[in-house]
């Protein structure tokens, strides 16, 4: 049967002095040869378990990630050999695999290119290519986005040691800006050899060390451990999120039924609202909506045509401290503990992203009583808005759609 239970591993002290060591670099040489047996026994579950204590001393998180590269490394050779379990075609955990396939091809037809521009830095047909081929991995980005936001959210559900979850997080957001900064180098005019070949090393490192962590440890053990009808869940909650390379070919979803069917209408206050025509409303503001309940729990997000950040139903009910990236949680806590405190109301903040500025508020809501009742996220898209000038007292309509 399996070896992993939905309850919390235990971690042995012989597996934590080591990795301590190795950690903190004392004799690691002597510290290998001494545990060559306790390597060689290593299986997925010990390093869901060893991970999730070494997040919960508190290590800087930098000094984690190196540490777990280490440590991964030195499991590398009985993590491969460890027998997994083949998933069902065409089932989520089969479209993760395949689009891995499809990037590890694709990182292959970099290779090449990178030993040609290392032979002539200023072969320009060389470097275009590069920058293509570079650019193009940014669809990849959506297997990142797919289990961010519906994978996490199960496996905190089922796993109570998932805190590996928040390590490999902070990976993708690693390769995210990594990819950014080789671009950033492949369009200037002068190439900076020496900084290209040192991003490129560290991307196609993470991106494979990634892919092998989810071959080998977290797939395996989802097999093992989540429900046949919560995998089936994850691949039709994928829906709206999208695959990069290879797609599900999902059924044709009735809006009718996203809707709910109810007649009732809701008091609002200033008005009667049905259930559907609230739905609508939210759905066909320009901004993107999530709000948080005074519990510290997602509860709803809108739906509008074009999503800004992207969600999925998965993280209802998620702790909104597991819904963003380590490096970012501080933050997060912030608003939420000066929000309930009084002694502030709204939070913004403002980035660009590619070609357009988004700005993000936060809004803190508060009952009759001034009681905290949780806060609303709130994102815009607002390049033309920032265009503005003068005034328009004459109707003009977009014509681009006809």
């Amino acid at each position: 049967m399996s070896e992993f239970k939905n309850t919390r591993n235990t971690v042995s002290q012989e597996l934590i002095d080591f990795s301590m060591a190795i950690i903190n670099a004392e004799n690691p040489a002597d510290t290998v040869r001494k545990n060559r047996q306790l390597m060689d026994e290593i299986t997925p579950s010990a390093v869901l378990a060893l991970v999730d204590h070494l997040v919960q001393l508190n290590i800087p998180m930098p000094v984690l990630k190196t540490g777990v590269n280490k440590l991964l490394n030195l499991f590398h050779t009985s993590l491969k050999n460890n027998p997994g379990t083949e998933p069902g075609k065409d089932s989520f955990i089969d479209y993760l695999l395949r689009n891995n396939a499809e990037m590890d091809m694709r990182l292959k037809d970099i290779r090449p290119l990178i030993r040609k521009i290392n032979q002539d830095k200023n072969e320009l047909e060389v470097k275009r290519e590069l920058l293509k081929l570079f650019s193009g991995l940014e669809i990849f980005d959506a297997h990142y986005v797919i289990k961010e936001n519906v994978l996490f959210p199960v496996l905190e559900k089922h796993w109570p040691d998932y805190r590996c979850l928040q390590v490999m997080w902070s990976f993708h957001d690693d390769i995210r800006r990594n990819r950014k900064e080789i671009i950033n180098v492949l369009k200037k005019v002068e190439l900076d050899l020496k900084k290209f070949n040192e991003l490129a090393g560290d991307l196609f490192f993470n991106m494979l060390a990634i892919k092998f962590r989810e071959e080998k440890i977290l797939f395996p053990l989802m097999q093992q451990s989540i429900p046949a009808g919560e995998l089936k869940k994850m691949l039709d909650d994928s829906r709206d999120l999208k695959f990069p390379y290879v797609q599900p070919d999902f059924e044709v979803e009735n809006p009718e039924q996203a809707a709910q069917k109810i007649n009732d209408e809701v008091e609002l206050g200033t008005g009667l609202l049905s259930v559907k025509q609230i739905i609508l409303l939210f759905n066909h503001l320009p901004v993107d909506i999530t709000y948080v309940d005074e519990y510290n729990k997602v509860k709803y997000f809108s739906s509008p045509k074009h999503r800004i950040f992207p969600r999925a139903k998965g993280i209802v009910g998620r702790d909104v401290r597991n819904c963003h990236p380590p490096e970012s949680i501080d933050i997060v806590e912030e608003i939420i503990e000066e929000f309930r405190s009084g002694r502030q109301d709204k939070a913004s903040f403002w980035i660009k992203m590619g070609e357009v500025y988004i700005l993000i508020q936060y809004f803190a809501l508060r009952d009759e009583k001034n009681k905290y009742c949780g806060v609303v996220e709130v994102s815009q898209e607002i390049s033309e808005i920032r265009e503005i000038k003068g005034e328009r007292r004459l109707l003009e309509w977009n014509t681009d759609k006809f």
